[in-house]
């Protein structure tokens, strides 16, 4: 996974910092982002596009719920071995994440798109 932020470039001083923005989101439409918000929800899916309200509209999209920690009551209590609890996840598809609960974004990338970028920079 790789977060969100722009690459700072020799080219991008003949832009202004909103040409930047938009030319960055644009490079990431139909790119698969991990949306992590502040109720500890991810969202797995295929940016579409953005609005003033910095919501994020995803297709295609995967909602994981992260199991709640136990308690320290329950910890005590319990006699059992701990058995560990897995995301749970559901398909939504359309999804408006709001951008007030988003914590981080990360962009969803494979070692050879990496390499590629990389070499096309040389």
């Amino acid at each position: 996974m790789t977060d969100v932020q722009p690459s700072k470039s020799s080219e991008s001083s003949k832009f202004t910092p909103q040409d930047e923005a938009r030319i960055y989101l644009h490079s990431l439409i139909s790119k698969t982002l991990r949306i992590h918000t502040t109720d500890e929800r991810m969202f797995l899916g295929e940016f579409k596009c953005t609005d003033s309200d910095l919501n994020i509209i995803l297709s295609h999209t995967y909602e994981y719920r992260f199991p709640a920690p136990p308690s320290a009551a329950e910890l005590s209590s319990s006699s059992q071995p701990a058995i560990k609890k897995d995301l749970t996840s559901r398909y939504l598809g359309l999804v408006v994440v709001p951008g007030e609960y988003i914590r981080k974004i990360e962009l969803e990338e494979f070692e050879s798109q990496v390499r590629g970028r990389e070499a096309a920079r040389k």
